[in-house]
């Protein structure tokens, strides 16, 4: 692959992209869907069609162009709409786009639909979308979308006679039409002042953002004569009005539910058996909640794949992600891609160490530790590993004492810290910890690449300083195939990790939606807009 030189905005950038993807799981809402909420103003009941969906917190910034909290997501896709579509089978389908051609893992050349309108009924012109690209790939404009959804290196260009939108890169892009559908395309008017799209909206989807209070509530209209929708859908059928409310207790939006006064809300814990045993729709996708990652870097005992093996021959991995989990999480397949998966396999079954304290003991003294009384030592030092977790949730925190527990039964020390959603960062970016629990969690297998090779931070985002040849050798050959195409060395990729237990993935927790009086459909965590229905 190509070197780049790394300016400060690059780094920047890198790390917020990191944050986007770490998190998706590892803040109390788990996916671009809502946590929780409350009624108010008459409930979903209030006026004829509308419905309500609760939210865990406030959006903060709705411009697509700067959103990186995870409730943003969910709301812009009621105003805005991309080029191309995920459907829920994983294949590609039209959107502002009516067809396309691929051409290697460098350029998509996109067929623009025709009748396209703004909210405020402005054409939208085969340019404002080349821009969009060209915006966000521009490092002085300091997307976060950049390097997630649009390469670095990207360029857009135009024809106005045939209405195609050509996308190219210099360095190779997959999953480049793919990654197109992450991107909210505004309007003119929006893309020229940005700033203004903080609390409005101005694109080319079925709602127009109508009404906002900070902190309480969002409100969006109806637009007529909506027929772009993914695959060709159109809003006929939706609801009049959809109200976004914001309340962080889960115990409250259950509640709420249960009284009608919200239609839909994202329920995670133990609150939702009640909505379970009330017979209210659901909706779910799995998304990776465990991970134990490695510091392999000189100076950590986990450097060496003996100890990095007897760490996990040391863990009942089955009954920690139960305990993560409260009994309904899946054993993991692989690392955390949403729903539907691109390349779906089995990465992990017969590729990770089994539990067997026994053979962990025969790993320790393999890399030349030997017990000692209650622990092992190696050249006068007792092994001990630093373990940082995320400290959200009693779930969570109760897998991770159970995790220790386990460890110190071998005999090995431990000590712990933990991080937010909002310190991961800089936490696992440091080098005080040997394992850390942190769950990443990408749209594409080429998107979590940086995590497991590259430089650490703050030059990239390889936490525990992967390096994994056979792991860089599947993706290189992975990276000349065009999307799908390369599945097969991608998760070779996978494999390659796993086996040397760089990283380990153990469990998939159910991120379900609960709805009542409607119908919906989740995009990759996210209510499809054109879909939700008012019964």
């Amino acid at each position: 692959m190509a070197k780049s030189v790394m300016t400060p905005v690059h780094l920047m950038s890198r790390m917020r992209t990191a944050s986007r993807i770490v998190a998706l799981t590892t803040t109390a809402c788990l996916t671009a869907a809502a946590c929780g909420g409350s009624g108010g103003g008459g409930g979903p009941g209030g006026a004829a069609g509308t419905v309500t969906i609760g939210l865990g917190s406030d959006p903060g910034t709705l411009n697509p162009f700067a959103a990186a909290n995870s409730a943003a997501g969910v709301m812009n896709a009621f105003a805005y709409d991309s080029l191309v579509s995920i459907a829920a089978d994983g294949q590609v389908v039209p959107g502002l786009a009516k067809s396309w051609t691929v051409h290697g893992v460098d350029k998509v050349e996109f067929s623009l639909r025709e009748g396209v309108t703004c909210g405020d009924g402005t054409p939208l012109g085969v340019s404002d979308v080349a821009n969009q690209f060209n915006y966000i790939a521009d490092p002085k404009n300091q997307s976060p979308l950049l390097g997630l959804s649009v390469p670095r290196t990207t360029t857009a260009t135009a024809d106005d006679a045939t209405r195609t939108v050509t996308v190219t890169t210099r360095d190779p892009a997959p999953m480049l039409l793919r990654m197109s559908a992450m991107v909210a395309i505004a309007c003119p008017k929006g893309l020229k002042a940005p700033d203004t799209l903080a609390r409005a909206s101005d694109g080319t989807g079925p709602y127009i953002l109508s009404d906002v209070v900070p902190g309480d509530h969002y409100t969006y209209v109806k637009r007529k004569g909506y027929t772009w929708g993914p695959a060709g859908a159109g809003n006929d059928q939706s609801p009049e009005k959809v109200i976004f409310k914001v309340v962080p207790s889960e115990t409250t939006a259950a509640n709420l539910l249960l009284s009608g006064q919200l239609n839909i809300a994202q329920v995670l814990g133990p609150d939702r058996q009640r909505l379970e045993s009330a017979g209210l729709k659901q909706q779910s996708v799995n998304l990776l909640l465990g991970q134990l990652l490695f510091a392999e870097t000189p100076g950590h005992p986990t450097a060496d794949e003996h100890v990095r093996r007897a760490l996990i021959h040391a863990l009942d991995l089955g009954q920690i992600g139960t305990v993560a989990t409260g009994g309904k999480g899946v054993p993991s397949k692989g690392l955390g891609l949403a729903e539907p998966k691109m390349c779906p396999a089995d990465n992990i079954t017969g590729n990770l160490p089994a539990h067997d304290r026994a053979q962990a003991a025969a790993e320790l003294t393999a890399a030349g530790w030997t017990k000692s009384g209650d622990g092992w030592t190696k050249d006068g030092r007792t092994l001990e590993i630093r373990f940082t977790y995320l400290s959200g949730g009693e779930q969570i925190l109760a897998a991770a004492e159970l995790t220790v527990q386990q460890w110190k039964a071998l005999g090995i020390k431990v000590t712990t810290s933990t991080f937010t959603g909002t310190t991961l960062a800089s936490v696992v970016g440091g080098d005080a910890w040997d394992v850390s629990w942190p769950p990443f969690n990408a749209a594409l297998p080429d998107q979590l690449v940086p995590f497991f090779s590259g430089p650490r931070p703050p030059q990239g985002m390889n936490f525990g300083g992967t390096d994994n040849p056979d792991h860089q050798r599947l993706v290189a050959a992975a990276r000349v195939k065009s999307d799908a195409a390369g599945c097969a060395d991608w998760n070779a990729a996978e494999v390659a990790l796993f086996k040397r237990v760089d990283v380990v993935p153990f469990v998939d927790t159910p991120v379900t939606m609960f709805g009542k009086g409607v119908t919906f459909r989740l995009d990759r965590g996210a209510i499809v807009p054109t879909a939700l229905r008012k019964n």
